[in-house]
């Protein structure tokens, strides 16, 4: 078994942006002043590959049960589930460094607490997260990845399933948003092989759902939302 603690051979590929328009200044406050306090220590990046398990007690200062969400875009689920359920403590991963200043914004005017940020590729963070760790996981209005070629890029293939159920616990929910039917297609066919079973299927949303400023855009534009469950076998 390879020592977790040894750096990788190579670093993964990382496909789509990281920046975007250029940062008001008041995201750059934002991201000078914040992220380094909600930044968990110990998620290995390229200057530093090294994996050592993540201590998720330390990072939120008990042992609560941990949410993840998967590309936050905007920040305006994560900031609502973190509110509405105070008692949990509540992982986002997002590269795209635009949306992280403006989840940033939104944590301040919330006042929420119980929130961490990796502002990279969340595979970085499986490769320290506990086998077990993770009560609950969100992907909302992925990358919808259009072009045929490009579909293995999509979270949903055994590349990212896999170690995302090695760190979901037992009967974890798994909760998917997307406006993009081929991708529904996809996640119906490949979530279930990486240890999931489909319990929800159809186009009503959760009752603690919080809609997106994609999710507003793919309904402005005609497209249609569909919500899968599935549940860490």
């Amino acid at each position: 078994m390879t020592d977790p603690t040894l750096p990788r051979p190579e670093w993964r590929n990382f496909y789509g942006r990281r920046f975007g328009k250029t940062l008001r200044p008041s995201q750059k406050t934002y991201l000078a002043e914040d992220l380094g306090t909600l930044r968990p220590d110990g998620i290995p990046v390229q200057e530093n590959p090294h994996r050592i398990p993540l201590d998720l007690a330390r990072v939120f200062g008990d042992d609560r049960p941990v949410w993840l969400e998967i590309g936050f875009g905007g920040g305006e689920h994560m900031v609502h589930m973190a509110a509405t359920y105070p008692g949990i403590g509540l992982i986002g991963c997002e590269p795209f460094i635009n949306g992280v200043a403006m989840l940033l914004g939104r944590i301040r005017a919330a006042g929420v607490t119980n929130l961490a940020i990796h502002p990279g590729d969340v595979r970085d963070l499986f490769d320290v997260l506990p086998e077990g760790s993770v009560a609950k996981a969100f992907l909302n209005y992925p990358d919808p990845w259009p072009k045929r070629r490009h579909h293995r890029r999509r979270f949903v293939t055994q590349d990212h399933l896999v170690p995302l159920a090695r760190a979901l616990r037992p009967g974890a929910e798994f909760r998917i948003a997307s406006d993009i039917p081929d991708y529904i297609r996809q996640a119906r066919a490949e979530v279930p092989g990486a240890g999931f079973r489909l319990v929800r299927d159809g186009p009503v949303p959760w009752d603690d759902w919080q809609s997106t400023r994609y999710e507003v855009k793919a309904l402005r534009e005609g497209r249609t939302p569909h919500y899968l469950t599935f549940l860490r076998r």
